[in-house]
């Protein structure tokens, strides 16, 4: 899977940002470390989902692409399928579900893809596109490889720019950016201990990684809208299991404040789900020592939500 990983950085010269890497002086000297922010959320459509949309999109043959392309997603995975659509002249339908913020649905139609709401608490998303599949094709959000081998170029260039590191923090839904970040610093720095993060509202991946038998929970009611997966899948399981050191949990609160905490002091705009790495930093989830990496993996939040997390009251 690592040289799938390096194909598709290749393949996504020119195309993906090479986003930044940011630092926060005050963090190194609260947390008595180095952290390293790897900014996903400055990633065209504002996640890192962009990365493995393109990457699995621009494989398919002309024929594949006349047929078109389905998919399901809460938000940045849509986002990042329709602009991909858009740019390479595909028409896309996105399965959407009701709950998922302002901001991601219509920026997945402002790219030109036809969008299709359910509502989760009747059904699910997966059985909605297997109602609406017809001839086209299906990139699903994370359990897919070449999206996986797509994901895990943030990571790959992370060690590009910052070098070793001691551990390196990731959110985690799905698992796809997990598993290919997780596969790229098993490659590249062996001692790393790779770190997969998760609302504690929204554990299944955790409870997974425990118990070795595959969990779910449904309808989380955690603020982190990009990871309310019900479970990792039959391709990023396994790959989590092998090459995963650790899955922490962590509180609503604890998200919150990381996402205060990016906004105000590194100026970066975060969504929930991206700030989960340091949100286990800062409430003491998982401990931070030398050289720590964290990817932030999506900025795209609703202004509405934003104003209230940060005139929120502690």
């Amino acid at each position: 899977m690592f040289t799938q990983i390096q194909a598709a950085a290749e393949r996504l010269q020119g195309y993906a940002h090479r986003t930044p890497v940011m630092t926060s002086q005050t963090l190194d000297c609260q947390l008595g470390a180095q952290i390293f922010f790897k900014c996903e959320n400055l990633q065209k459509v504002g996640a890192f989902k962009f990365r493995g949309a393109l990457n699995a999109i621009a494989q398919l043959s002309q024929a594949e692409r006349q047929r078109g392309i389905l998919t399901f997603s809460s938000g940045n995975h849509a986002q990042a399928v329709a602009l991909v659509g858009q740019m390479l002249g595909i028409q896309t339908t996105i399965v959407m579900p009701q709950t998922a913020p302002v901001a991601k649905r219509q920026a997945t139609e402002g790219y030109g893809a036809k969008v299709v709401l359910y509502d989760p608490v009747q059904t699910t998303r997966e059985a909605v596109a297997a109602d609406l599949l017809s001839d086209q094709v299906l990139i699903p959000p994370f359990d897919h490889a070449d999206v996986i081998a797509g994901q895990g170029t943030a990571a790959l260039e992370l060690f590009e720019q910052v070098g070793d590191l001691e551990a390196l923090l990731v959110p985690c839904g799905g698992g796809g950016l997990l598993s290919g970040s997780a596969i790229v610093a098993k490659q590249r720095c062996p001692n790393c201990q790779v770190v997969g993060v998760e609302p504690a509202l929204a554990d299944d991946a955790t409870r997974s990684f425990h118990s070795g038998q595959l969990q779910t929970v449904k309808h989380p009611a955690t603020i982190a809208d990009g990871v309310r997966s019900p479970s990792l899948g039959q391709l990023t399981f396994p790959l989590v299991l092998e090459h995963v050191d650790e899955m922490v949990t962590v509180s609503e609160a604890a998200i919150r404040e990381a996402v205060r905490f990016l906004f105000y002091r590194l100026k970066l705009v975060v969504e929930p789900s991206g700030a989960l790495g340091l949100a286990a930093l800062l409430c003491g989830a998982w401990r931070a020592e030398g050289r720590v990496g964290i990817v932030l993996s999506g900025g795209n939040i609703d202004g509405a939500m934003m104003s209230e997390i940060l005139t929120e009251v502690k």
